[in-house]
Parts: C-alpha cells; structure tokens; sequence
C-alpha cells in the first residue's frame, strides 16, 4: 500500500506541470504578437481536454484536481484566445 504522502505529491507535481507547461508559450506569444507557430486544433483539443477534466473533478467532488485544470484550462484557453487576436505573421517592425 502507497502511502498517502507519497500519492498526493505524485498528483502536487503532476498538475504542477500540467500548469507550468502553458507559462513558456503564452509569454513568447504575448511578447512576440505573433501566434503563426501555435497549433490551433492542438490547443482547441486541450481546452476541450481540460474542460472535461474540469467536469470529471466536479463530479467527484475532487477541488484539487478542479483547481489544477482550471488553471490549465485558463492557460490553454488564453493562448488559443491569443491564436485568434494575432495576425499569422508577426508585424514588422521599423527599421
């Protein structure tokens, strides 16, 4: 039998790298403006994923694994968002 330390900081670091995965794209789209390298239908299939997850956690009534996908799902959904704002080039800047 696991002990019960030992599963929870299994799942601690699991969501804490579910989370920090989206920190990298987001900020070099945000900085950049340019979201030309983001896979639409990946991140659209992720939000969906995430949103689901969210549900499944709601339903068994698990608020630490709720709060770890929606802030995944936010993440997810900000880049997909910033996908939709930014042109598929970057602006060019003057020189």
């Amino acid at each position: 039998m696991q002990s019960p330390l030992l599963i929870n900081a299994v799942g601690v670091a699991a969501a804490g790298c579910s989370m920090a995965s989206f920190i990298p794209q987001a900020v070099k789209v945000i900085r950049e403006r340019d979201a030309s390298a983001v896979s639409f239908r990946m991140y659209f299939i992720t939000v969906v994923g995430f949103a689901l997850w969210t549900a499944y956690g709601v339903l068994l009534k698990s608020w630490p694994l709720v709060g770890s996908n929606v802030i995944s799902l936010c993440l997810a959904g900000l880049i997909l968002i910033l996908k939709l704002v930014y042109p598929k080039t970057a602006p060019a800047t003057a020189a």
